[in-house]
């Protein structure tokens, strides 16, 4: 029998999630044939077979979480359409790219014990919390000799700041972990699932590494017309806040204390699903049209809710807006998620009495929250930005 391990899904995790199986024991499949959807932390992955044959175990079932490198499938292989496969993929000369996107080679059942060295993951993963990660590599701590006292082993900021920081396990017998609380009668326990496990995993890694800073402004957008569209001119004007600090379109490594400034402006939007935040993002904004960035909005809205987004569709933002005014709120403070270095919140538009000259006038303004990492923008660069978004959207059209 051959054993083939879940790989590397190429989303930073430890683990996926078991959505649904395309076969079942006794199935007869070919070599690339989908095999299950696997839900990661931020999209559903179809994982191929390795292999052409017959599915003799499922080491999981839908809901299940599994960890990267475990066991998730069993064949009998195909011995000649194995070895087909092999040489078609080696006289193409193709390469395993280490994820599940890539392909794998057949191989003929003689030669089945060496799936386990083509497998992503060799051995057990080393289950650790971003921050956790981050600090082990600046220490020069290496994370497989840790006792992770996180649950299920998970090794924490603690668990490395305790051997790689002097004085650590002393500052950790000061400070012992407090006493499990008792919930009251009543209360449904549920453990986090897909994308608001990823959240839980961003927001930890946004606060444990960013410093972050938040300015608020309002817009006044008295001189607009009517109907106009909030979205694609809140994009049309983060360009003309790029283009007056450039700073903000980039990502910061704090390891090696250095920034990439994009000129290219891809913008991450977040979109409320009823499974938790997706955030999706638009490319190339600086280039769209208002009609093009409209038509791309609406189309990544709906296959954020539909669960049909492309891995890439999500990755790589060079700056973030959150339009939670759209349902409700005035002010925030957004969240920075790094390499990010900033994200401009919008408000809920109102129409507020304000004075001009002598005279109360009411007037449509847009509240506007704008939170920046100060390891690496300063207030002034942060305000300029603002006060170019804000000049923007005053204008008639």
């Amino acid at each position: 029998m051959t054993v083939f391990k879940l790989p590397d899904l190429g989303e930073g995790l430890s683990e996926a999630e078991i959505l649904h199986w395309h076969v079942k024991v006794g199935d007869q499949i070919e070599v690339d044939a989908p095999m299950l959807s696997v839900e990661t932390a931020k999209a559903v992955v179809e994982v191929p077979s390795p292999i052409t044959g017959t599915i003799t175990a499922l080491h999981a079932q839908p809901g299940d979480r599994i960890e990267i490198g475990a066991p998730l499938i069993e064949f009998a292989a195909d011995a000649a359409a194995s070895q087909a496969a092999a040489r078609a993929t080696l006289s193409a000369g193709a390469a395993d790219s280490g994820t599940v996107v890539g392909h794998m080679p057949g191989l003929s059942a003689a030669d089945a014990a060496a799936l386990d060295a083509a497998n992503a993951v060799t051995g057990p993963r080393v289950r650790a919390v971003p921050a956790a990660r981050a600090l082990a590599r600046s220490l020069g701590v290496d994370l497989a000799t840790l006792n992770g006292t996180g649950r299920g082993g998970l090794i924490t900021l603690s668990d490395v700041m305790a051997v790689g920081i002097p004085g650590g396990n002393a500052a950790s017998k000061m400070h012992p972990a407090p006493a499990a609380r008792v919930a009251p009668a009543g209360g449904d326990v549920e453990v986090l699932r897909s994308l608001r496990r990823a959240m839980a995993h961003s927001m930890s890694l946004s606060r444990d590494s960013v410093m972050a800073c938040s300015v608020f402004d309002d817009a006044d957008l008295h001189s607009w017309a009517a109907g106009h569209d909030y979205t694609t001119r809140v994009l049309r004007a983060i360009v003309a806040g790029v283009r007056t600090e450039p700073g903000l379109n980039a990502w910061f490594d704090g390891q090696s204390q250095s920034r990439t400034l994009f000129e290219q402006i891809d913008v991450g939007i977040a979109v409320d699903t009823i499974d938790g935040l997706l955030v999706p993002v638009i490319r190339h904004v600086e280039k769209r049209s208002a009609p093009q960035l409209r038509a791309e909005l609406d189309r990544l809205k709906r296959a954020a809710r539909d669960r049909t987004l492309d891995g890439e569709e999500l990755r790589n933002f060079t700056f973030m807006l959150s339009n939670f005014g759209s349902m409700a709120g005035r002010y925030a403070t957004p969240i920075v998620v790094p390499p990010a270095v900033a994200i401009l919140g919008t408000g809920r538009v109102r129409r507020d009495v304000i004075a001009v000259g002598e005279q109360m006038q009411i007037h449509n303004r847009m509240p506007l929250s704008l939170t920046f990492d100060h390891r690496v923008i300063t207030g002034g660069e942060a305000v300029r930005f603002l006060g170019a978004v804000i000049a923007d959207l005053e204008l008639p059209a």
